[in-house]
């Protein structure tokens, strides 16, 4: 069996706002090639997080390493450098409404690339077809579906080829079919591109669907109580907070 690498280590990390601390005490490894889902209840921190993650708020303690660089110890521009080797799908798929799909996903190439035009289109229409909208290269975000957006949005994400994709409820406003697409789709994206994805949702299906590694944010304990393959925490957790968070209902064999 290959040896998981380390692609990103959180040690001792805690978050607030002010004195107000939302978690503390997360000490988690996401290795290379995994999806990684942060879950837990509302108000547990996910999405600060995620902020944490991709450069928008700094921990009040701790360090986040992305290859063993300490991220948020690193110089300005160092910190940059990694993040242009990130890519973030946001929850509302965050598109430019004045702007073609083609424009839109064009952006960060003619923003941190030395690409000619040409080729900047030729790079579009591959992502666009990656995420199955070969053709929309002319449309508008409000002239296509709200799952067609999540996949322009996803394309975008993509232009710069980054080795971790960050997802901010991906599914969230989807219908369950457009849903599963999507998650198929990140499974594919995953296992073609050998990107490292972290995932911040609450969907029960997408969480058994493509997460192989994953930390449980506890809002009462304010700090992580799980951690690892979600299936195997649904099927032995000894905490019950767990257990009660992915087997709601008994809807999910796990």
């Amino acid at each position: 069996m290959e040896e998981k690498q380390p692609h990103i280590v959180v040690e001792d990390l805690t978050m607030a706002y002010g004195d107000f601390v939302i978690q503390q005490d997360l000490n988690f490894c996401i290795n290379r090639g995994d999806i990684f889902i942060i879950m837990g209840g509302s108000g547990c921190g996910k999405s600060t997080l995620l902020r944490i993650l991709v450069g928008l708020k700094a921990p009040s303690r701790g360090r986040v390493f992305f290859d063993a660089i300490d991220f948020w110890g690193a110089s300005e521009m160092e910190r940059e450098d990694l993040m242009h080797r990130m890519g973030i799908l946001y929850q509302s798929g965050a598109l430019w409404s004045s702007m073609t799909l083609a424009e839109n996903v064009a952006l960060p190439l003619r923003e941190y690339t030395r690409l000619n035009d040409a080729q900047i289109r030729e790079v579009v229409a591959l992502k666009l077809a990656l995420v199955g909208l070969a053709g929309f290269e002319d449309y508008y975000p409000s002239e296509i579906s709200g799952g067609m957006r999540k996949r322009a949005g996803l394309a975008r994400a993509m232009a710069l080829d980054p080795e971790i994709l960050y997802f901010d409820e991906p599914s969230a406003g989807l219908d369950p079919i457009s849903a599963k697409r999507l998650d198929d789709l990140i499974l594919e994206i995953r296992d073609s591109m050998g990107a490292t994805i972290v995932v911040v949702t609450h969907e029960l299906a997408s969480i058994f669907a493509i997460g192989n590694n994953a930390v449980f944010l506890d809002t009462a304990s304010k700090t992580m109580i799980a951690s690892g393959d979600p299936r195997q925490m649904a099927s032995s957790s000894p905490d019950e907070g767990v257990q009660r968070f992915l087997t709601r209902g008994d809807t999910f064999t796990v």
